[in-house]
């Protein structure tokens, strides 16, 4: 049995829960989650809001990792994402793909580690993904695609031959056309075509009333 911790106590942490405990996939069925770690300040806040099962095991910074143990990501922030990243391998945490039985992906596909597949994704043919995505319920990644390291992927479409660098996030129902190269620390949101190449640092969206996409480039101090 391989013992499951999930950072964080909030919204995704709840989301990954439920998507764990509704399956009776012999696969999850060889995991177990073990509780929770987050900051004493969020607990009252979050952990008691979403009522789970299993338990707070303690503060982030005084938690002592067990050998058994794998960790999973449960927080949507991307650069509070990276401090965790950063704090549980200071202290020789482990990480785990968790992919639900009910995401396709293709057998040629390759994938890091630390990644979440939601039910009903799509990971196509040929498609090679880094450490610590998550690709939120029916998000596609089209086949050829070359995808970074921390991406959030919330119900939106990659389609094929993209190239995503790391640490963006995808709002709902975003879309990337074929053969586009999007770099780093990238906000697609909601609803938005992506139709060109995006560099570091841009916010894409439309202005309320035209349908102009703009895309706001991040400027040095």
């Amino acid at each position: 049995m391989t013992k499951i911790v999930i950072i964080g106590s909030g919204g995704l942490a709840s989301d990954i829960t439920t998507c764990f405990e509704g399956t009776s996939s012999k696969h999850y069925q060889d995991l177990q989650i073990k509780g929770y770690i987050d900051y004493d300040y969020n607990i009252d806040k979050y952990w008691k809001r979403y009522n789970f099962d299993n338990p707070v095991l303690d503060d982030i910074d005084n938690y002592s990792l067990q050998d058994d143990e794998y960790f999973v990501l449960g927080i949507a922030d991307v650069k509070f994402r990276n401090m965790m990243i950063n704090k549980i391998k200071e202290k020789g945490g482990k990480f785990i793909n968790l992919i639900h039985p009910r995401a396709i992906v293709d057998k040629n596909s390759v994938l890091g580690t630390g990644n979440i597949i939601f039910p009903d994704c799509f990971v196509g043919a040929n498609v090679k993904i880094g450490n610590f995505n998550i690709c939120t319920l029916q998000s596609i990644i089209g086949h050829d695609c070359r995808v970074g390291n921390n991406n959030i992927i919330a119900t939106s479409v990659i389609s094929g031959h993209v190239k995503v660098g790391d640490d963006n996030f995808f709002s709902l129902r975003s879309t990337v056309l074929p053969r586009i190269t999007l770099g780093s620390r990238n906000i697609i949101q909601a609803g938005m075509i992506v139709d060109k190449d995006v560099a570091d640092g841009s916010v894409v969206f439309h202005r309320f009333r035209e349908k102009v996409t703009v895309i706001a480039r991040e400027t040095s101090a």
